[in-house]
């Protein structure tokens, strides 16, 4: 087991515009579960695959366990990766997959057969260790890719979208697995995920990335409570935060801004929770027209269209929901927390 060190790291390409890693600074703990999360081409799988030695940096310098590994082999680096794709051997068997490695190091038969049983019996993998992979589901067969994995005994464990390739309810079942498997082994853990709810479940902190830089690395609480900028506000979260950007107060809502910014151009933030839709008419709130009402059995979102853009409210009781295509008017709690953020840096004012 080991720490791992980003110091400084920049990755650009030939002939690119802009680094796909910007000066990336993180530091990760050892036996830290550490989720990288982020939009399409925010360059999380491109900063995993540069700690696996599989893509080359530009700049600066990345350490495990204290060793500086920059420019190393794959093989040198001591770790296991798990793909999207299983990548499992069709004509081997499930136990042969997952020995393999273990093989081609010339490790004692015995050793192997050890290593692949212990690690089958954390899987619950030990009734298909003689199948085939197209005998299997795809979270058996995932399971199999991590046993692989597991039987290596390295110091870090890269996940690269493990789950994408999974359904909905198998997604969440294996998710609590991993989580699970990684606290009970206590090897460091980068997971690359582009799902935030996933990212919030299952670390033990969380890195977002944006256009290759590094805009908040921290607990999930600390993530979801207290945003440094308005990017990481509105992804993180589902749905995700309000955002509106106004010039002064915002008519009908009722908030304090943030003591000298009362007429300047800030970026209120209120979570779903914090709003609620009313029907009838009166002076508070914003009024608008509802544009989709979302019902998922405990929690209900109301989407209204207003001048301030779309706004997104939790509803109450389903017998009250209001009705696409009606009036409403979208009203700030009480007991709401209000984020502010400058308009210009879009980073966060403290209120």
């Amino acid at each position: 087991m080991a720490d791992v060190n980003f110091d400084h790291v920049y990755i650009q390409y030939p002939g690119a515009k802009r680094p796909t890693v910007k000066d990336l600074d993180l530091q990760i703990s050892d036996g830290e579960f550490l989720v990288l999360v982020g939009p399409s081409g925010c360059g999380k799988s491109t900063t995993l695959r540069a700690l696996a030695g599989l893509e080359e940096t530009t700049g600066g310098r990345i350490t495990i366990g204290g060793k500086d590994v920059t420019g190393t082999e794959p093989k040198e680096r001591d770790i296991a990766m798990v793909f999207q794709d299983y990548a499992l051997y069709p004509h081997m068997t499930v136990e042969e997959n997952m020995g393999f490695a273990l093989k081609v190091a010339k490790t004692p038969k015995e050793e192997i057969r050890k290593r692949v049983r212990a690690a089958a019996e954390t899987l619950g993998l030990e009734e298909f260790l003689a199948r085939k992979p197209k005998d299997l589901s795809g979270g058996q067969r995932q399971r199999v890719a991590m046993g692989r994995a597991i039987v290596r005994e390295p110091q870090v464990f890269l996940m690269d979208e493990p789950l994408s390739n999974l359904d909905a309810k198998l997604r969440v079942q294996t998710r609590a697995q991993i989580v699970k498997l990684q606290s009970s082994l206590g090897v460091t853990t980068v997971y690359v995920t582009h799902d935030q709810v996933e990212a919030m479940t299952m670390g033990d902190r969380v890195a977002v990335l944006n256009f290759g830089e590094l805009q908040q690395v921290d607990s999930p609480k600390e993530l979801y409570d207290r945003p440094v900028n308005a990017f990481v506000a509105g992804f993180i979260g589902s749905p995700s935060m309000n955002l509106v950007t106004t010039d002064g107060p915002i008519a009908g809502w009722n908030y304090t801004a943030p003591a000298g910014h009362e007429n300047k151009p800030l970026i209120v933030g209120v979570r779903p929770e914090g709003l609620e839709v009313r029907l009838e008419d009166s002076d508070e709130g914003i009024s608008g027209t509802v544009e989709m009402v979302e019902e998922l059995g405990a929690d209900s979102y109301v989407y209204v269209d207003t001048e301030h853009g779309q706004l997104i409210a939790r509803g109450g009781d389903s017998r009250q929901l209001p009705s696409v295509g009606s009036r409403a008017q979208v009203v700030i709690r009480s007991d709401a927390k209000v984020h502010y953020f400058d308009a210009e840096t879009e980073l966060r004012v403290e209120n």
